[in-house]
């Protein structure tokens, strides 16, 4: 059985008020409590919490490997992508499924300190830290990305097709990017950041 993902759009207000040692109980629990989903995949805590929302995401059935696959394959694209579409993919994919240096992952650190950080490299306790900070930054990155994704056909079929290892089809890695857009975007407009739980 492979690692999942679970994306939580969240307040980091209220995260913040919370000992760091219990942030992540805090959503898991949360998580355990809610049933329902709603628009864009978003499952609204139950019982009236109203500072997080795990984002079901409907391509990848909670599997955190296709996430990898396609941050696999944007670092194998990038030199073939027009370099105004590779910045700003960059800056979008950036913390979230892709790092050009690896060892800048923040979830590596459990955030900068926001999250504890893993008890060794083996057993993660995140996967994704994106402070609210940052996420308007990435909205308007993908903004300027979402109508040029078939741009990115050519250097898919170069670099990935037929590949083991990397998403299945373009429209695969190109859904999993729209994803990553819609919350994102939803995110950036709430001012609440993402964390990604296994």
């Amino acid at each position: 059985m492979g690692l999942s993902l679970t994306l939580f759009v969240a307040d980091w207000k209220h995260l913040d008020a919370l000992p760091v040692g219990d942030r992540i109980r805090a959503l898991d629990e949360e998580y355990q409590k809610g049933e329902a989903v709603c628009e864009e995949g978003t499952r609204p805590s139950a019982h009236g919490a109203v500072w997080c929302a795990a984002y079901d995401f409907r391509s990848t059935t909670g599997a955190f490997g296709p996430h990898a696959r396609a941050g696999d394959a944007w670092d194998d694209m990038r030199p073939l992508v027009d370099a105004s579409l590779r910045d700003a993919l960059d800056a979008f994919l950036a913390g979230l499924i892709w790092d050009e240096d690896p060892a800048d992952d923040p979830a590596l650190s459990g955030g900068g300190g926001f999250f504890p950080p893993p008890a060794d490299r083996w057993h993660t306790s995140v996967l994704v830290v994106c402070p609210p900070e940052a996420l308007p930054g990435k909205a308007r990155a993908w903004a300027r990305v979402e109508s040029r994704l078939d741009e990115l056909r050519e250097a898919f079929a170069a670099e990935c097709a037929g590949w083991a290892g990397r998403p299945d089809t373009f429209e695969d890695f190109t859904e999993l990017l729209r994803e990553w857009g819609d919350v994102t975007t939803e995110a950036a407009r709430r001012g609440w950041g993402l964390v990604g739980l296994p």
